[in-house]
């Protein structure tokens, strides 16, 4: 009995708890910026621009005030230094982030009389740091009729939205702009036009659908059999118009083990490259307002592991391997003897820079299996000889001889080789003409010293 209702108790506490979690909603913050400046007088259709603007805020603000667990912010530019001479710096927080402050919101925008310039740049710069934190869903509507006259960048100021949480860019309302002014909004947000009937529906419905979720993208790296189990590399997000990287991210698998959840800006066209051996990278893909957005990557990915035994004479030798695709002599990596290094599935060919070099290739990598190469340990060849000289050193190899290196002057040198079948061919300086060349043949094998005296 004790059991029973020890579960429904916990059934209906979790119900009670799910219930809840369910009725919570984001919430959301929206901040005006209002354009105050001279050219706000000038007559558009029927109404000055400021009547037109004032028209159009008042809708946004009575229909929004309908919506719950939002909260509404005014900052004003342009309306308080006359112009001229105007004040760059014109532009100011009016209502801060509060709950229930609509009615103050639309006084203010009332009272405001077109006055000074247009700083946009600065504007939206101190726009982020009028949100108190990046936890909701934070959005910015401006409202202008002109461009930047600060000599300022607005692009500049996007990153700073970037950096507090604002993924969601502005929406840009502007009044009687001409296409080229259009233009230099194109980086900072969406624009839409004043004129056009559909102009507060689409931004309205936008809201929405951005207020019940966030605009987010989910990277999959895919394995062989098209699942999202791959990770843990390196993710380069290229904005595909401006042919420059955006973000890098390194790729994660979150404590379910899918990919996590990225927030990023839904302005650009994107193109993510993963850093995996060799890259991969996606198709180019738009996000969606408001949508979660999966980018398929396929990357399937097994391991290449290259040993060589600690020997007597290669403990602090360090070699590496060439790794190229199968039959193509571009170099893809260097890899470190005695490490495991992930690529993507596929045949490859190693080329070991040993003295000779070893060569093997169609080193196949499969899914999440591990290739394994061992290298034969390296023995140790020491050459004396009373004078210097000129000589080098061959291997025989397929009934062939091959060309390993050259002596160099000194009497006494010394040379790691793999083991096989070598000569020494050399001639004493002071002696001129061929037929004073010696050879000398020997054996090398693994951790085992081989002396040669091209003196006897």
């Amino acid at each position: 009995m004790r059991l029973l209702r020890f579960i429904l108790l916990f059934l209906l506490l979790n119900f009670g708890l799910v219930a809840q979690v369910k009725k919570t909603e984001q919430l959301t913050r929206i901040l005006f910026v209002f354009d105050a400046s001279r050219s706000m007088v000038n007559t558009h259709g029927p109404l000055t621009r400021m009547e037109g603007a004032k028209k159009l805020f008042y809708k946004f603000v009575d229909s929004l005030s309908k919506q719950k667990n939002m909260q509404f912010a005014l900052r004003m530019y342009g309306h308080t230094v006359k112009y001229p001479p105007g004040n760059c710096n014109d532009s100011k927080l009016i209502v801060p982030f509060a709950k229930n402050n609509l009615a103050l919101i639309k006084q203010k925008v009332s009272e405001a009389k077109p006055t000074g310039i247009t700083p946009i740049e600065h504007s939206l710069t101190q726009a982020a740091n009028d949100f108190p934190d990046n936890k909701a869903v934070n959005m910015i509507i401006i409202i202008t009729d002109g461009i930047e006259e600060c000599a300022g960048d607005p692009c500049k100021a996007r990153q700073k939205l970037m950096e507090k949480g604002i993924v969601f860019k502005p929406f840009i309302i502007g009044i009687g702009l001409t296409p080229e002014q259009i233009k230099t909004f194109e980086c900072v947000g969406s624009y839409y036009d004043y004129d056009n009937a559909n102009t507060f529906f689409s931004i309205s419905d936008i809201i929405i659908k951005q207020k019940l979720n966030k605009t987010s993208a989910q990277v999959n790296l895919l394995d062989i059999t098209s699942k999202p189990s791959e990770t843990n590399v390196n993710m380069t997000f290229y904005d595909v118009n401006k042919k420059q990287y955006v973000y890098n991210y390194i790729h994660t698998l979150n404590y379910i083990g899918n990919p996590d959840t990225l927030y990023i800006d839904d302005y650009p066209t994107y193109k993510v490259v993963a850093h995996t051996i060799p890259p991969t990278e996606s198709k180019e893909v738009k996000l969606t307002v408001g949508k979660h957005t999966l980018i398929p990557i396929d990357a399937p990915q097994g391991f290449l592991q290259i040993n060589r035994a600690v020997g007597v004479y290669n403990y602090n030798e360090k070699i590496k391997c060439v790794v190229r695709k199968g039959g193509d002599m571009q170099t893809i990596h260097v890899q470190q003897l005695n490490t495991t290094e992930k690529y993507i599935v596929g045949n490859y060919d190693l080329e070991i820079l040993t003295l000779p070099r070893t060569y093997i290739s169609s080193n196949q990598i499969e899914q999440s299996k591990t290739k394994s190469v061992d290298i034969a340990s390296a023995g140790l060849l020491s050459v004396k000889s009373l004078e210097s000289g000129d000589g080098c050193i061959m291997q025989e190899k397929n009934n062939k001889v091959e060309w390993v290196c050259n002596l160099t002057t000194a009497t006494q040198q010394s040379f790691y080789l793999q083991p096989g079948n070598y000569r020494i061919e050399w001639r004493s300086k002071s002696l001129r003409g061929s037929i004073y060349t010696i050879e000398k043949k020997f054996n090398i094998r693994s951790d085992q010293e081989t002396k040669v005296d091209l003196y006897k």
